[in-house]
């Protein structure tokens, strides 16, 4: 494997600046993610806080029976438990076969810097991820993409879930799942790895009983040996650990929403969009409506002095909501603003790893970090994969094309290009010609028929439209003529698109990683993290 560190700048403003560490834009944090001072600062600030150490180590322990581990794995929990530990952190949905490739991207990210960050600092650095499993926006789970011929295939789990469950509340149809792996594998076509993967997917459904459970037996199946540890933010067990953390927010709601409207009010003045979206009189909290099985978000009714949901559907004053963190804490869920918080309270954050979009939100956080007396630890971009293949390399190569524009801007344009320059461009004027002498015409026939026959010009119309499409029918048989003349070089830059610039955007937002396990093998990971890579904000393209 070979890899290349190229400079992919971000579509997003904020983003490119935070890259950079621009001193305008590091006012909206505490930490420079990119000097090492800040990683040292952080330690002593870990060091004069309280963390539940040992509690959260049994519960990761009693919750991570269920899956593979390794002996890594068990010394990650002991490590937990001392008091000069800290944690590399980082999350996401609990996608279908582990989901896009950038979850596996973040994992990645988090156990290098956890390494990283140990010999840098000589303590003890544990790398978690943090399974969104209170997340309850099925759509955004339920399906990968495969390849097609041209372009990737939306494969979608077939059930249905029409309530607002959460994930963690999803539950398997075995049958009907393994069922579906086997249509996702026969679209990947077999090699020698087929059998083994498998046997490994099969294997994860039996031994899982819903979404979030699949999701982290293929993330420890595959990472096991690196000491990774997973938490599930939608278990129950681990909500009961956050009730004192529950009870704070709620006693500090209003403090809260006011030091993010604060903190916004800056990022705008500054320049950039924000990315929360902040209700009134918000709560940041969700209540579980077993009603209805649902998440609802609370607000607060100034006037009435009361906690609501939507419609009013549920309220609760301020001792009951209290009563409800202390003895169902369970019921009570985190929003984008307040799951960070937890984080941070729960573990001895060391940092956090984020994606783009994470970035840009946990800038609006800064003055309700500071509201609750913390610091919000440095913000880590993850690292931004793509793998090439050597046939697409192959194919780049011989159609003349720049890499970094392909991952930029992908091929559609210089395909488009291609055909034109192949054409007959005779025909095409011909046609051009023809369309011209039939509307400027039609609209001199059109004007006399006003005059004395104004009935009779919808059929005009419609007569028209019926030659113009005619016409545009035949430039479409004239252009796939020429596709199909010329199919082998068309099908390459299609190929070069679907691998690396796929639906418009990155390879990492669409494919999965069961595609390359199938192609490339079981310790296709394994051969990835041995590579050298830096947390310096540079595309990595790894030559497969």
């Amino acid at each position: 494997m070979e890899m290349l560190n190229l400079s992919l700048q971000s579509g997003n403003s904020f983003v490119t600046d935070y890259l950079s560490q621009s001193k305008g834009i590091m006012n909206f944090f505490h930490y420079s993610f990119s000097d090492d001072a800040s990683y040292k600062e952080r330690v002593k600030e870990l060091q004069s806080r309280q963390f539940m150490r040992n509690e959260v180590a049994d519960y990761i322990q009693k919750y991570m029976e269920k899956f593979p581990q390794s002996k890594s794995v068990q010394e990650s929990i002991s490590k937990l438990r001392k008091k000069d530990s800290a944690v590399v952190i980082g999350g996401q949905q609990a996608g279908l076969l582990t989901g896009p490739l950038y979850s596996i991207h973040k994992v990645i990210s988090i156990i290098l810097l956890a390494e990283q960050k140990e010999k840098e600092l000589g303590i003890p650095v544990v790398p978690v991820f943090w399974v969104a499993g209170e997340d309850h926006d099925y759509l955004e789970i339920n399906h990968i993409y495969t390849p097609g011929k041209e372009k990737m295939k939306k494969a979608v789990y077939p059930e249905k879930v029409l309530e607002k469950k959460m994930a963690s509340d999803i539950l398997l149809n075995k049958e009907v799942c393994k069922s579906w792996i086997e249509e996702v594998m026969e679209s990947f076509g077999e090699t020698e790895y087929s059998h083994q993967l498998l046997h490994l997917l099969k294997e994860a459904v039996d031994k899982s009983d819903t979404f979030v459970d699949l999701f982290s037996y293929l993330t420890m199946s595959l990472f096991q040996e690196y000491g990774l540890l997973l938490v599930d933010s939608g278990d129950k067990n681990i909500r009961l650990l956050e009730k004192e953390i529950f009870l704070q927010q709620i006693n500090q709601f209003q403090g809260i929403a006011a030091s993010v409207k604060e903190q916004q009010d800056i990022v705008e003045n500054s320049g950039y969009s924000l990315v929360i979206e902040m209700s009134d009189n918000p709560v940041n909290l969700f209540y579980y409506d077993e009603t209805i099985q649902e998440r609802v978000l609370l607000q607060y009714d100034a006037k009435e002095q009361l906690f609501i949901g939507k419609n009013s559907s549920i309220q609760f004053t301020v001792s009951q909501l209290k009563e409800i963190a202390s003895e169902f804490p369970s019921k009570l869920s985190n929003n984008v603003v307040t799951r960070p918080m937890t984080q941070d309270l729960l573990f001895p954050t060391l940092a956090f790893i984020g994606g783009p979009g994470e970035i840009a939100y946990w800038a609006e956080l800064k003055k309700a970090f500071e509201h609750l007396g913390i610091k919000m630890p440095p913000i880590v971009p993850r690292l931004n994969l793509t793998f090439l293949e050597r046939g697409v390399e192959a194919d780049i190569k011989e159609l003349n094309l720049d890499l970094l524009d392909v991952l930029i801007n992908g091929t559609s344009k210089k395909c488009g290009q291609f055909l034109q320059s192949v054409s007959n461009e005779k025909v095409e004027s011909l046609v051009k010609d023809i369309k011209q002498y039939i509307q400027h015409n039609y609209r001199k026939l059109e004007e006399e028929m006003s005059k004395e026959e104004k009935g009779l010009l919808p059929l005009l119309a419609k007569n028209e439209n019926f030659l113009i499409s005619q016409l545009e029918f035949f430039e479409g048989k004239v252009e796939n003529s020429v596709k199909l003349k010329h199919k082998v070089i068309v099908n390459k830059f299609n190929r070069i698109e679907r691998n690396l610039k796929p639906e418009g955007s990155l390879q990492e937002r669409i494919w999965n990683i069961t595609y390359f396990l199938n192609k490339y093998g079981l310790d296709f990971l394994d051969n990835i993290m041995e590579l050298p890579m830096e947390f310096d904000g540079k595309h990595k393209v790894i030559k497969l």
